[in-house]
């Protein structure tokens, strides 16, 4: 898949606000400070297009980038598939630790949790993962919480170029084992560097995919 253009379009307090569900739709959400917004750049050539921050909790709002993408191999296409394929991207606030009151935190849950489970175009939720850090209860529990209300998700873990292969590969097998404790069957995952564009074709490619069903 190639991202042919990607535009912002909205900041939503609520998913009633959100645009009309015509489009199928994919939400990026993690811990404050996991490096969503470099992510999402990274996805669509534009390190203007989310608003990256050093301040854990910046992300407040439902954000909607409207995205339209082409296969790779551009050379038979028909003119529909020319014109491309129209998406939502979604980035999220983070949840966990972010610098502000006990209310905000709370609005922000639940804000969250009536996208995630009343947002009917949603397709999958891409739940980034800091792969520098051993496995996080708050990150396992809001896998959970996912399960419980039976939301496709795949995980990215991300800042694989802030450590060595070896620490990256020891944390994300770590996670995957904890999860196997109690999950039957594990998401697909991606390991990802903003910097390096790692990761990028392969989850594009299941976009693509999700897209075309």
């Amino acid at each position: 898949m190639l991202i042919k253009s990607a535009k912002y379009i909205v900041s939503s307090p609520d998913y009633e606000k959100c645009p009309p569900p015509d489009k199928k739709e994919y939400a990026f959400i993690g811990r404050s400070n996991v490096g969503k917004s470099s992510l999402i750049n990274m996805l669509c050539n534009n390190d203007k297009l989310a608003k990256t921050s050093g301040t854990p909790g910046k992300t407040q709002l439902i954000n909607h980038f409207e995205i339209v993408s082409v296969p790779e191999q551009t050379a038979q296409l028909s003119k529909a598939q020319a014109n491309g394929t129209r998406w939502y991207l979604v980035d999220l606030p983070g949840y966990g630790f972010a610098k502000v009151s006990i209310r905000s935190r709370r609005r922000w849950e639940q804000m969250i949790e009536n996208y995630l489970r009343k947002r009917e175009n949603l397709k999958m939720v891409f739940v980034l993962i800091d792969s520098r850090h051993s496995p996080q209860k708050i990150d396992l529990d809001f896998l959970n919480q996912l399960d419980t209300w039976e939301i496709p998700f795949a995980l990215v873990f991300t800042k694989a170029d802030k450590e060595t292969q070896a620490v990256v590969a020891k944390n994300v097998k770590l996670f995957l084992n904890t999860m196997r404790k109690t999950w039957q069957f594990l998401p697909q995952h991606f390991v990802t560097s903003a910097n390096k564009k790692l990761g990028k074709d392969k989850i594009l490619k299941l976009i693509e995919e999700k897209n075309e069903e």
